[in-house]
């Protein structure tokens, strides 16, 4: 297959499917390695693709239904887990996390986290990582991206991140 070709037909997957594919699974797909896959997604991002890289795979995202909003949170590597719980329990989706790097400026990760099982594989996978999280580049303080179904949902988050005692407030 045409490089071209093959590029299309991973846009057109990530087009039609229903979560992340992650670059393993499109290598074997299309009989190639997983580099190749990385830089085709490079080259198709060059080229304008809106391709997400999610801790599950690459995903083309869709706008975020419902209310968008920022949360600014401190808490150290321990109360990760406890954070991002309190924010899909209350049926919110966790967008992704931010921090303020002091040479690159934004660095941003997306998680797209909806429920604790979402919650639970992407903390296994940063315990079987030697990656740390982006909020270890600053104290532990981080902003997060949240889509939630109302405004009441997000007051919700709020609460439940003030009671843990990790939320920032001005």
């Amino acid at each position: 297959m045409h490089a071209d070709t093959r590029r299309q037909a991973i846009l057109d997957q990530l087009r039609d499917a229903a979560g992340p594919i992650s670059a393993a699974a499109l290598a074997a797909k299309f009989s190639v390695s997983r580099q190749i896959i990385v830089g085709d997604i490079a080259l198709l991002r060059a080229a304008g693709a809106e391709i997400s890289a999610t801790p599950r795979g690459y995903v083309i995202l869709p706008a975020p239904p419902g209310l968008v909003r920022q949360v600014a949170c401190r808490h150290d590597a321990a109360g990760m887990e406890a954070e991002l719980n309190a924010m899909v329990d209350q049926g919110c989706t966790v967008l992704d996390v931010t921090v303020e790097h002091p040479v690159y400026g934004q660095l941003t990760g997306p998680l797209q986290l909806s429920n604790r099982h979402e919650v639970a594989e992407f903390l296994r996978r940063c315990s079987q990582s030697d990656a740390r999280p982006l909020s270890d580049l600053t104290e532990g303080i981080h902003l997060h991206t949240l889509s939630c179904p109302d405004e009441e949902a997000f007051q919700r988050v709020r609460a439940a991140l003030a009671e843990l005692g990790v939320l920032l407030q001005a």
